[in-house]
């Protein structure tokens, strides 16, 4: 039986509708930017495989760091023992946050890291005897399959099955300069209730790449702080360099109390979430009443492997090589969403760092059911470019050591498949 076969008859991929027999590729190695299938055949992953492939694959020093630790401690309960890889990352991390940041939980993906953070803002109330029951959240969000990050996503065709299981949660659209006065009414009106205010800074991915800037967002901010609402940032995506600086945090100049990592935060050899919290959340949580507690945890909370993988990746992070890639990423995509924003079939282009996005116009309403996204991504396979299109927005999202060839070679597919719709 052959591996597809077989991949067939055993395996439940995500996000695939299996009545429609789709075959999975067989991808058999992968070096740097690129994968291999099993005939051989290269891919560019121009989407950094989920968004979490930071420095490239089977990266050669975070390799080294993970087999040295598998040799010596691969796994250990995190309740009641600790280990060096933990702190040694914890440490690294909250040396490059902002300084509101001041106490690492860890969990084992993007969910779990957001279900953390509700549960650390509405238990903080809840311990002062405060208890608020409400959460605001962007339109078109999207924070992870779970429940809890679930009910804090929009809501809509993925969630319907579920709606009578999610919690209530008050929508606001992305601040801008026209309504940031209609934002300060709804969170005046709902101060009182809110536990905490949860969103995707600058860029809302899975909503299409949709971006908001830096100045709106901290004016947004500084309304919840005078509001006494706790802010929860979700850089799961955002994080490790993706804005063209380490963190979205960076580009502004409020701080949130809660942070939350994933993706790109072990460079994307394996699984690991981190939430990140202010002095003023843990304190909540310090008392003699053991209720008063956190309850929560997993079996993997901070594995000596992923944490020496993370740790990893930060160092390279910090490279200057790999800060300059960062740039030279970011001023490529300019160059290229300029030369084509004026194309007839190009609704709009948005960039913000390494994130470039293209929003193609056919006829229908933007969707992630859009019919052109299945041709548009058999398209790019077939010329052995990775990109999975959000309906008919196509975005580029490589790891940062994609060679500038690499990046003229995507760039020069999208434009003929532009003019090929357009014939």
């Amino acid at each position: 039986m052959t591996l597809t076969n077989r991949d067939a008859k055993y395996i439940w991929h995500p996000y695939t509708q299996h009545y429609k027999g789709n075959k999975h590729i067989v991808i058999d190695h992968a070096s740097g930017s690129y994968l291999f299938d099993q005939d051989g055949k290269k891919y560019i992953d121009a989407i950094s495989s989920w968004w979490v492939i930071l420095h490239g694959h089977s990266h050669p020093y975070i390799a080294e760091k993970v087999i040295k630790q598998l040799g010596k401690l691969d796994q250990v309960i995190f309740a009641g023992f600790t280990h060096e890889p933990a702190i040694q990352l914890a440490e690294k991390l909250l040396n490059i946050l902002p300084p509101s940041q001041q106490k690492v939980f860890y969990t084992d993906n993007g969910s779990t890291a957001i279900e953390v953070a509700l549960k650390m803002c509405i238990q903080f109330w809840y311990n002062q005897n405060q208890p608020r029951s409400k959460i605001l959240a962007f339109k078109n969000a999207y924070h992870g399959d779970t429940f809890g990050a679930m009910s804090v996503s929009a809501r809509g065709t993925w969630t319907a099955p579920f709606k009578n299981q999610m919690f209530e949660v008050i929508y606001i659209d992305t601040p801008d300069s026209n309504n940031l006065e209609d934002l300060q009414k709804i969170i005046e009106t709902h101060a009182a209730d809110l536990a905490c205010f949860i969103f995707e800074p600058l860029v809302q991915g899975s909503a299409g790449m949709l971006m908001h800037k830096a100045e709106h967002l901290d004016q947004l901010m500084a309304l919840c702080r005078r509001n006494g609402i706790l802010m929860i940032q979700d850089e799961v995506f955002t994080g490790f360099g993706r804005t063209g600086r380490n963190f979205a945090a960076d580009h502004l100049q409020q701080q949130a109390d809660i942070l939350c990592f994933s993706k790109g935060l072990t460079g994307g050899t394996m699984p690991l979430g981190i939430t990140t919290c202010s002095s003023e959340i843990y304190a909540a949580f310090l008392a003699e009443d053991n209720l008063k507690t956190l309850f929560h945890g997993h079996s993997f909370t901070a594995n000596p492997l992923a944490c020496a993988a993370a740790a990893a990746s930060l160092d390279l992070l910090a490279e200057p090589d790999c800060q300059a890639a960062i740039q030279r990423i970011a001023a490529l995509h300019s160059t290229f969403a300029t030369s084509i924003e004026l194309h007839p079939l190009v609704r709009s282009v948005r960039q913000t760092g390494t994130i470039l996005a293209i929003e193609w116009e056919t006829g229908e309403g933007t969707s992630y059911f859009n019919g052109l996204r299945d041709w548009l991504y058999n398209f790019f396979l077939d010329k052995g470019i990775i990109l999975r299109p959000l309906g008919n927005i196509i975005y580029i999202l490589p790891p940062y050591c994609i060679s500038n060839a690499d990046l003229e070679e995507i760039y020069a597919a999208i434009l003929e498949a532009l003019d090929l719709k357009l014939r």
